[in-house]
């Protein structure tokens, strides 16, 4: 796992509904709540710094796959759900976009009171993450948003992102506080994104002269990208496309979820009344809580759990959602008690999933699933920004579908 990172997004604008926001608050803490159960709370803050998991987090709670509205989103729901348990968790969110990044050291201070830690220190690793990613590389992006998560033992992650007018496009800084040597020489160990040619890095290894001449060299030519970049390219268009998704891996999830007898579901889960649908969006869900980092490298197929808000790939299922959410709740508070049978099924479908991959080969498009799902969407309570989703015309009027 990287210690840090950063990724390239189209700029969205406009603000999530309600209806979405309260489930991604309700998922996205009950997704922390489970990765804390089974690996601790440092397991979060080192995912958290990861580009490609944030983005597949960001997709299975029902944001549009590849904007930069992901990060304020998500950030924001997971502040609102886990701020109030944070004593329990041992785990705090602080800052936000805009207002909120400034109070900051305000929130650090505050936790550090309740907790002993260092809170000179913390509000230091704040700005200094902030001033290295907006200042020290001069990239052309604007820091807007900067959240720092941290556990009680001291342990932090930064996530945040800077705005481009001129091309369009955000960009997400993760930061990762384990083995960070220096904050103002290579403080990252790769970058993810889009090489747009040269740019002003004073965090490079061989910048020393150059810091300390700064007034002169930023009048001069930019150093070129670090060489070791590694780029996840995020595209701009909106849709979800057949390239932006491992088919092999979405393909044994949706077999997992249509084609085993239900008698299976019910050994594996060991829950009642759950449909294929509701499976197929929880064998994703479950990936997130307990898939390894290189499973994360098309998050586009994490979108395949409840779609998104603007209806890519299809409108966001309310009532698989909901269910998700649900049967999430439900397999964590009695973990609590000692009984974790139903979180050990959850853990469990992520690697039936695996082992369905190994010899299954792709016969259909990611098209004909789309469209299976656009059509079926007003089944389970399909909704976007712009409404409700309607049965297909030959339909309406009459026949309703069941819930599965």
């Amino acid at each position: 796992m990287q210690r840090s990172g950063h990724a390239d997004l189209p700029l969205h604008y406009g603000t999530v509904p309600r209806w979405l926001a309260e489930r991604m608050s309700l998922l996205g803490g009950a997704i922390v709540e489970a990765i804390v159960l089974e690996y601790g709370k440092a397991e979060v803050i080192k995912r958290l710094s990861d580009p490609a998991w944030f983005q597949s987090l960001g997709c299975v709670m029902g944001m549009d796959w590849h904007s930069s509205g992901i990060t304020t989103s998500v950030m924001g729901a997971l502040k609102s759900s886990i701020n109030p348990i944070s004593k329990e968790l041992g785990i705090y969110i602080c800052g936000g976009r805009g207002k909120h990044s400034r109070n900051t050291p305000n929130e650090l201070r505050a936790i550090a009171d309740k907790t002993g830690l260092n809170g000179a220190e913390l509000v230091r690793s704040s700005r200094l993450s902030a001033k290295v990613d907006n200042t020290a590389i001069q990239d052309g992006f604007q820091i807007y948003l900067h959240s720092f998560v941290l556990t009680d033992t001291g342990e932090w992650s930064v996530i945040q992102q800077g705005m481009n007018d001129a091309t369009g496009y955000a960009r997400r800084y993760h930061w990762h506080s384990s083995e960070l040597k220096s904050f103002t020489e290579e403080p990252h160990t790769f970058i993810y994104g889009r090489n747009q040619g040269q740019i002003l890095n004073l965090t490079h290894k061989e910048a020393h002269t150059s810091k300390n001449g700064i007034i002169a060299i930023s009048k001069e030519d930019p150093d070129k990208m670090l060489a070791e970049i590694k780029k996840i390219r995020l595209p701009s268009h909106h849709d979800v496309q057949a390239k932006d998704v491992d088919l092999k891996r979405l393909g044994a999830v949706l077999v997992l979820a249509q084609e085993l007898p239900t008698h299976d579901f019910e050994n594996l889960l060991l829950l009642e009344g759950l449909g294929p649908r509701t499976l197929q969006s929880l064998t994703l869900v479950s990936e997130v809580i307990h898939g390894t980092p290189s499973r994360f490298s098309d998050p586009a197929r994490f979108s395949f759990a409840h779609g998104g808000k603007d209806g890519h790939p299809f409108p966001v299922p309310t009532k698989v959602y909901d269910e998700s959410i649900d049967v999430l709740r439900t397999s964590i508070e009695k973990a609590k008690l000692g009984h974790s049978d139903k979180l050990n099924a959850l853990n469990s479908l992520t690697k039936a999933t695996q082992a369905l991959e190994k010899d299954f080969e792709p016969t259909g498009s990611l098209d004909d699933v789309i469209k299976q799902e656009r059509e079926n969407s007003w089944r389970y309570g399909g909704r976007t920004v712009k409404g409700k989703a309607k049965p297909p015309k030959g339909l309406r009027g009459g026949q309703l579908g069941l819930f599965e």
